[in-house]
């Protein structure tokens, strides 16, 4: 029986994950997944892994009202503004909005932690982005979709040919997935799921999802540690039809919002056709 074996909530965008053991959905994913933002003081873009691995390091902790952001012996909690001061913000130049501004202790925090000058926002109440892909859907602080999806027989298989050249095998985080799931014994059979129902939350396949260069991130030490998985993936998993990109894992949308859990048995409702 194929079902959930580990879910994860990544509050601000960039830092680490949350393991929960069940998970309530909404239209734009795992409720406060993504829901913060870290962007730059001086124009507003956001910043990730990809240009600073050591976000990785930043522990979210929730917490009564808010979060417990700790990195080394560091800490500070953000009691979470749902709505006030806005700030223009954008995403990989494709999206550009006005985000609730956290007020001056939590970017105090985060510009030291990260050693540069920053500003942590949120997602605004009126916020109405549009994901793409087959079931598109709407998204927050998300790249470009509500949930990302991998099984465990497709991160052995991985391994396997990563051990194979020599290479030492990767963790599941590097992927920074929300749903794990166990039980498919071929891998990257979330490639063919196009309909699935798990819980009480109905989900639609939107795309592959092409790997950046976070998953060479060591996300215990924040350091990069590459060139694997990357240059495994290049040997298998190349996507001509996303410019030579390698893809790991599946984007979803939410279909219907609902509760996951870990150990839900995962419904497959529609396969890709062929």
């Amino acid at each position: 029986m194929t079902t959930v074996s580990a879910l994860f909530c990544y509050p601000v965008k960039g830092f680490a994950a949350v393991a929960l053991d069940r998970a309530e959905v909404s239209v734009t994913g795992v409720v406060g997944d993504r829901a913060l933002m870290v962007v730059s003081a001086e124009d507003g873009v956001f910043l990730s892994q990809r240009v600073l691995p050591a976000m990785a390091t930043v522990r979210p902790e929730f917490v009564d009202g808010g979060l417990r952001l700790t990195r080394g012996g560091s800490s500070t909690e953000v009691r979470v503004v749902l709505d006030g001061p806005r700030r223009q913000v954008s995403l990989f130049k494709h999206w550009f909005g006005e985000a609730v501004d956290q007020g001056e202790d939590a970017a105090r925090w985060c510009s030291e932690a990260l050693g540069r000058q920053v500003r942590l926002v949120g997602v605004a109440p009126e916020h109405d982005r549009d994901g793409w892909g087959e079931h598109p859907g709407k998204i927050g602080f998300s790249d470009a979709h509500a949930l990302s999806m991998i099984s465990e027989s497709s991160l052995d298989a991985l391994n396997e040919r990563i051990a194979g050249s020599g290479g030492r095998p990767v963790p599941m985080d590097r992927f920074r997935p929300n749903v794990v799931v166990s039980g498919w014994a071929e891998p990257h059979t979330e490639d063919t799921v196009r309909e699935l129902g798990i819980g009480t939350a109905d989900l639609g396949f939107s795309t592959k999802a092409i790997r950046c260069a976070v998953p060479t991130v060591d996300q215990r030490t924040g350091e990069r540690d590459g060139p694997e998985p990357t240059r495994t993936l290049a040997s298998y998993r190349r996507e001509p039809d996303f410019g030579g990109g390698v893809s790991f894992g599946a984007k979803l949308a939410v279909l219907t919002p609902g509760t996951i859990a870990v150990g839900d048995r995962v419904r497959v409702r529609r396969w890709a056709a062929g």
